[in-house]
């Protein structure tokens, strides 16, 4: 709406269209804020010492399975065991675009049967 008024106004020769009287925006005050930062009560949240949340966690899956991914701290990387990927962690910032995943030995956990 303000903006429609603007325009309105400075196609008029910045007078209002309904008593001709100019229309300034000098004295406008800027927008009010809360004051609150966008990082506020969220910093140690779950991060660990390079910068990721573990608590994403939760809600990231592979893009490829949408299987559960593993956090490897020693290495920074989002593991899917299954399909034997890691996706780099970034500047605290997974990248989960799957031509940038590198490729991981599959770690066997089953042990297998032996022979009596």
């Amino acid at each position: 709406m303000f903006r429609n008024a603007l325009k309105l106004a400075w196609s008029a020769g910045g007078r209002c269209p309904a008593d001709g009287t100019m229309i300034s925006i000098s004295g406008a005050r800027p927008l009010r804020t809360s004051g609150r930062h966008r990082t506020d009560g969220v910093k140690d949240a779950g991060a660990t010492g390079n910068g990721f949340d573990t608590s994403l966690l939760e809600v990231l899956v592979c893009p490829l399975s949408k299987k559960t991914l593993r956090y490897d701290g020693e290495t920074n990387e989002l593991i899917n065991d299954e399909l034997g990927i890691a996706y780099p962690i970034i500047d605290g910032i997974p990248n989960m675009i799957p031509q940038d995943a590198r490729k991981v030995e599959r770690s066997s956990n089953k042990e297998e049967p032996t022979q009596s």
